[in-house]
């Protein structure tokens, strides 16, 4: 009977799971930038970036799509080429970096859509306003070392967004018809990331010993059952 008993709680014993790989990254800001491009006069494209990213992914190894994503821009550090244009961007017309210093991006859902392709949905606060996004990414989630010995893995992100959807309503309207700036928003996110965290895995020993106490437990307990049931059984109860 105390076989049975042991093949049972090793059933409930491997109902445990005995390892899984989680790795985390943070962003390279020397190797990262999140660029942008919005019309003008209805005909032109300005772009410009920001040069100040960082954030951490937490990668799972095993199933990317249990992976996490958290990234913070500095929004003063918009950079258009035109000193002036970026103090009008900086200001209270757009995104009043005085009241909102940072926009950020948390991850809610990973999606794989192929080799190196993702669909990452997540929240974006922006001037005070959170909306939820999705970034198209495509890159390299294998690690490569480089010539320091640093791992390290890289991709590049893109999404649209429409501007007046955070507040940043600004605008002047032109003899010609049309807007001085378009609504639309591309967005693209180049970024190299830096392994500062190892892979962390349950260990085979610690596995093992928590799939024994279970044993044991269950074991006991089923024992315990047994012999209440026999005294019973002699005691006429």
């Amino acid at each position: 009977m105390r076989h049975i008993f042991i093949a049972s709680a090793l059933i409930i014993g491997l109902g445990f799971p005995t390892s899984g790989r989680a790795t985390m990254y943070e962003i390279d800001s020397a190797h990262t930038s999140a660029q942008f491009g919005i019309r003008h006069l209805m005909v032109s494209t300005v772009r410009g970036d920001f040069r100040k990213v960082t954030g951490t992914v937490n990668l799972n190894e095993q199933d990317v799509t249990k992976s996490t994503i958290d990234a913070t821009i500095d929004v003063s550090s918009i950079n258009t080429g035109i000193e002036k244009r970026d103090e009008h961007l900086r200001g209270p017309d757009f995104f009043d970096v005085a009241q909102h210093p940072t926009m950020t991006f948390k991850s809610k859902e990973i999606e794989k859509l192929g080799e190196g392709k993702l669909k990452v949905t997540g929240d974006l606060t922006l001037h005070g306003t959170t909306k939820e996004v999705v970034l198209d990414f495509e890159g390299n989630l294998t690690p490569v070392k480089d010539p320091m010995g640093k791992t390290r893995i890289g991709g590049m992100a893109t999404t649209k967004i429409n501007r007046k959807d955070f507040g940043l309503g600004w605008n002047r309207a032109l003899e010609t018809g049309g807007v001085v700036v378009g609504d639309e928003t591309t967005i693209t996110i180049d970024t190299e990331l830096t392994q500062t965290q190892a892979a962390a895995a349950v260990p085979a020993s610690t596995a093992s010993e928590r799939m024994q106490k279970a044993t044991d437990k269950a074991v006991d307990k089923a024992m315990d059952k047994a012999t209440d049931q026999a005294m019973d059984s002699v005691l006429g109860k």
